[in-house]
């Protein structure tokens, strides 16, 4: 089996492979604070949730965008997996090449969606994250990353608003009931998530604009099924599109 572990600047998300089946997966907090050792308790619960023992993890693959905890987790997997994780970059195998300035510059988890995404849908694709950032990842027909749009996500402009204006509250992200808010919170609401919404249509216009109107959409990250259900413009739902590309990465650098 496989460990896939991807490390976001919010929360760190776990998952099982047994070949090329997800099995399980598990959201935590990425906290900067934990020792390798804490790391594997919350490691093995996750485990043993799962009704999997850790001996039958025979490799572990790494997303990180997050460097500190990167390098807990690697030693956690070195202590108690006795194997050596494979941490995605640009350098890995990744079977597609990178038209960016500097592929190094990519974050991991835009990569592995990338690869993924090309791998289940071919091109031209556009693969939208909703995490901590907003990411727009284009390939194209024939398999190039070509590189991307990162915009504030949801969570930053939300706790923006509250940070930076005295009365305004902190608020839960989901839809209002209407467009037109009649109390604060509904108002924030509204201005934070219908405005994603349009922002991304008139995103993924403009870079059909360039790559062509055949371009699907695919939407991965925390907030996807969210804004998929107030969207036209997402074709496809992929929650665990990290994950899988971790995993195909893993294979091709084993290979």
């Amino acid at each position: 089996m496989l460990l896939a572990i991807d490390i976001g600047n919010t929360h760190t998300v776990l998952g099982v492979f047994d070949k090329n089946q997800l099995l399980s997966d598990w959201r935590i907090s990425s906290a900067i604070a934990r020792t390798e050792d804490e790391c594997w308790l919350a490691v093995k619960l996750f485990l043993e949730n799962g009704n999997i023992k850790p001996k039958r993890i025979r490799g572990v693959g790494i997303s990180s965008v997050v460097p500190n905890l990167t390098d807990i987790f690697q030693a956690m997997i070195r202590k108690y997996f006795n194997v050596e994780p494979l941490t995605v970059s640009a350098d890995s195998k990744l079977g597609m090449e990178i038209r960016y300035d500097d592929p190094n510059a990519v974050g991991a988890d835009r990569l592995c969606n990338a690869v993924a995404g090309f791998g289940k849908y071919g091109g031209p694709l556009i693969i939208i994250d909703f995490g901590t950032a907003t990411t727009y990842d284009v390939i194209s027909d024939s398999g190039a990353y070509l590189g991307g749009i990162i915009s504030p996500g949801m969570e930053i402009a939300a706790a923006d608003l509250h940070r930076r204006s005295a009365k305004l509250p902190k608020i839960d992200l989901h839809f209002p009931q209407k467009v037109i808010g009649t109390d604060t919170i509904s108002s924030m609401q509204s201005g934070v998530l219908y405005a994603t919404v349009d922002a991304m249509e008139g995103m993924i216009q403009r870079i059909k604009d360039v790559v062509g109107k055949e371009a699907k959409v695919v939407a991965t990250g925390g907030y996807a099924k969210l804004i998929e259900e107030h969207s036209r413009g997402i074709d496809y739902l992929e929650p665990s599109l990290v994950l899988d590309g971790v995993r195909l990465i893993y294979e091709r650098n084993q290979r």
